[in-house]
């Protein structure tokens, strides 16, 4: 049996009904990248079709189903409200549903010692539930890229290497790359404009926007990482690496809980 990675959903609507659902591209990194079963968590369950209050998942009882926790990322945005901002006007793609779990989940996760890792949406919302803030239009601050993807390109050309980070020396990045240096993908309009207290920065790009971060004091294994390392993670020695450490990390807590090895899964 593999570690069980919880991988938090999406929530949207679709042809008059509401969609929990992850990208498959996330779950396939968890599965053959960490070597895990990936069980997909939903947010906050309306019950549109029925006469029912929302029900929203209790933390405590997610955290004893799985070993571990995934944060993809999202067309959609943290709310802002969530870190003191007001909406722009138009609003961003949001995703309250999504942000009533996330949010509690990544400090009940950290402070139990669940090992959780965040992408794109995932890095923000962890940065958010620990204290932090974003800039909801990264783009428009002086002196900072457009780290958007180019639109116009098919999806192979928008995943492809965008830009540099140098990576924190002596860090888990560094230790992983084996190089001080790392070409990503970049994908993302939003990004860190205060980062959360206690936390320790692993990667930056040129214009200094904040690319990963861990969170030392924590007693598992956490990462999160403002690229897209999911896509073709087995073409890129510092995503494998990371998906390696991920698995891994999953795999301990499973033994810790269940009191012994877990035996390796077939094919």
């Amino acid at each position: 049996m593999r570690p069980v990675i919880g991988v938090i959903s999406d929530v949207k609507a679709s042809g008059g009904h509401v969609v929990h659902g992850v990208t498959e591209k996330y779950i396939y990194a968890v599965a053959r990248g960490a070597q895990a079963m990936p069980v997909l968590v939903p947010g906050t369950i309306s019950a549109v079709d029925a006469a029912m209050a929302p029900e929203r998942l209790v933390v405590e009882e997610v955290l004893d189903a799985v070993d571990a926790i995934f944060l993809p990322g999202s067309p959609s945005n943290v709310g802002p409200q969530h870190y003191g901002d007001l909406p722009h006007d138009p609003p961003l793609p949001a995703d309250p549903h999504r942000d009533d779990i996330s949010l509690p989940l990544i400090k009940a996760a950290l402070e139990r010692g669940v090992p959780i890792f965040g992408v794109c949406r995932g890095f923000q919302e962890m940065n958010v539930a620990l204290g932090g803030t974003l800039f909801q239009k990264l783009y428009q601050q002086p002196g900072r890229f457009d780290h958007r993807e180019d639109s116009s390109l098919d999806i192979e050309g928008q995943y492809a290497p965008a830009h540099d980070v140098a990576l924190e020396p002596g860090g888990l990045l560094e230790s992983l790359a084996g190089a001080p240096t790392w070409r990503v993908n970049s994908l993302h309009g939003q990004g860190i404009a205060t980062l959360a207290p206690g936390l320790a920065v692993e990667a930056r790009a040129q214009d200094g926007t904040i690319e990963a971060f861990r969170v030392p004091d924590a007693p598992g294994f956490n990462l999160a990482i403002q690229w897209h390392p999911e896509w073709r993670f087995w073409e890129d020695r510092l995503s494998t690496g990371v998906f390696t450490a991920f698995g891994a990390a999953a795999r301990l807590a499973a033994e810790r809980r269940r009191g012994g090895p877990r035996l390796k899964a077939v094919g």
